[in-house]
């Protein structure tokens, strides 16, 4: 008798059509865009340095990507055009009701785009896939301040962390001289987001630029970011950016993110200096968006968990 191995695939019925429906009708909507597909390795020598992204190591191989945007700039510093990529990603203890070690992502980059045209044309395309469209974009300073009562440029992270304390939403054991970092993405995410994106899809833009990296600074506030986030249903659907072209500051940053990482015992992967060096030779203006995908269809489809979309959840 054959063992039980759990060999199925676990997807909801239907959703394995409609996943090959929405991945086909993206590709028409960026090819009638003028983006060209891409398909860039998925093993890289070097991982972002995000203090926020695990990375899974491949032995002495490298690390698969967590996104392609890497990549990416480099062909973009290459004279490539504007160009998407549709495929699969990496990340490291990603596993919960919207996350899976390995998901499906859509990113792309436009040539001389800024945060408006960015958020233009992701606004079409999910409307084209069957998003509503929710209120106009708000920036983060007052969703947060309306959520949460407290300025989210100027509150130091010990007022974050008491009122995160006094919601509850504390970690057990965090501390409160933990970087700003920590409590804004814990407020934002417990306290903020499940408020976004209730009746369609809802723009929030100019995140607190304290953990960019490869993002523009706002050239009007410097501790604001060109950098936005999508939402609908409360759930993360995209994020987006106007990219920053300076290589310098990019190494300062990745140096900060490393300390950071160094300092909550992360992993510190080496710099990309392959990025560095095509970002040096000139990457030209641009914004860009990555799309979580599965995510998207799992809202289209009625669920509140991605696994029903997923051929296979989890390493299977």
């Amino acid at each position: 008798m054959t063992a039980d191995v759990g060999w199925r695939s676990g997807i909801d019925s239907g959703a394995l059509a409609a996943r090959a429906r929405l991945l086909a009708d993206i590709r028409v909507f960026m090819a009638e865009q003028g983006l060209l597909e891409v398909d860039t390795p998925l093993l890289s020598a070097a991982a972002p340095s995000e203090r926020a992204l695990a990375c899974l190591a491949v032995g002495e191989s490298g690390y698969l990507v967590p996104s392609p945007e890497h990549a990416l700039k480099r062909l973009l510093a290459d004279d490539s055009g504007s160009l998407y990529q549709l495929g699969h990603v990496f990340r490291a203890g990603e596993t919960g009701r919207w996350h899976n070690p390995e998901f499906t992502m859509l990113e792309w980059y436009g040539l001389g785009d800024d945060m408006p045209e960015a958020i233009g044309r992701l606004g079409a395309l999910l409307r084209r896939l069957g998003v509503p469209s929710g209120q106009p974009p708000r920036r983060y300073r007052a969703v947060f301040r309306d959520a949460v009562g407290l300025d989210p440029l100027d509150a130091d992270a010990r007022a974050l962390a008491d009122y995160a304390t006094r919601r509850g939403v504390a970690p057990v054991g965090a501390q409160a001289e933990s970087d700003r970092v920590f409590w804004l993405d814990l407020l934002m995410a417990t306290c903020v987001q499940p408020t976004l994106g209730r009746y369609g899809a809802e723009i929030v833009t100019h995140f607190p630029a304290d953990d960019a990296v490869l993002v523009a600074s706002d050239p009007d506030e410097a501790r604001q970011a060109l950098r936005f986030e999508c939402f609908w249903q409360g759930v993360e659907l995209a994020n987006g950016a106007r990219e920053l072209t300076d290589a310098e500051l990019a190494r300062q940053r990745m140096e900060r993110e490393q300390a950071a990482r160094a300092a909550q015992a992360s992993p510190v992967p080496p710099i990309d200096e392959a990025l560095l060096a095509a970002m040096q030779a000139g990457l030209p203006p641009c914004a860009g968006v990555a799309l979580g995908v599965d995510r998207l269809l799992a809202l289209l489809q009625g669920f509140d968990t991605i696994a029903p979309v997923l051929p296979f959840a989890g390493a299977r």
